[in-house]
């Protein structure tokens, strides 16, 4: 089992979630992709999160006829924060050493690595795939990975990702850049402005029937 991890508040889910999340699927030829909204993600301000059971909905209607992406609640049947090293363990104990895990993140949100609970043992449990922008420097993505995380990581040509003794891979992965931002979409919303053609029609049903945002 090839498995992909993408979490995230999704708050809400938009196309450039969706996009990326396809990009990486094929790219990887992974099996499966999750896409795991965060019950309470410890990073973000109270109040300008939608209810985790309405995001995870979201996020259901957006993957539904998608044969390889699909929603995941893993974190919300976890009380308190939503810890990405607790949901890593546990695809990790559920699925075993067999199978090859890899969690995808935006390359700004790596650069934030080191604020996350227990970070560094994130790598020893799952490759990462780090999102980056066509045109991005990976110089200074190396240069963050060497710094921060291990100095020994280092390119591996063949596999086009960064290998370590020990621990997993971290790849880097330029996927199309859709200039859409979920606080944009919020923000539209509150202003009672279009949202159409940014998120998927369903999902903007579900954000009009459940007044979300306003």
């Amino acid at each position: 089992m090839r498995l992909g991890l993408f979490g995230g508040t999704f708050n809400p889910i938009h196309f450039g979630h969706l996009r990326a999340a396809i990009e990486v699927r094929e790219a990887f030829n992974l099996d499966k992709l999750l896409l795991i909204p965060s019950a309470n993600p410890p990073h973000k301000i109270a109040g300008q999160v939608a209810d985790a059971e309405d995001r995870l909905e979201m996020v259901r209607l957006a993957v539904e006829g998608e044969p390889f992406l699909e929603a995941s609640e893993i974190e919300l049947a976890r009380p308190g924060p939503s810890y990405t090293i607790q949901t890593l363990r546990h695809f990790h104990e559920r699925f075993g050493p067999e199978s090859s895990i890899h969690f995808i993140v935006g390359q700004d949100a790596f650069s934030e690595i080191t604020t996350w609970k227990s970070y560094k043992e994130l790598f020893g449990t799952a490759h990462f795939i780090v999102m980056t922008r066509p045109g991005s420097k990976l110089g200074s993505i190396e240069d963050f990975i060497h710094t921060n995380i291990s100095e020994a990581y280092q390119y591996d040509l063949t596999s086009n990702g960064y290998g370590h003794p020990e621990w997993c891979k971290i790849f880097c992965l330029d996927i199309t850049h859709l200039d859409i931002s979920a606080s944009e979409i919020r923000e539209r919303i509150r202003q009672g402005r279009s949202i159409r053609f940014l998120i998927p029609h369903a999902v903007e049903d579900f954000v009009v029937k459940k007044e979300l945002y306003r």
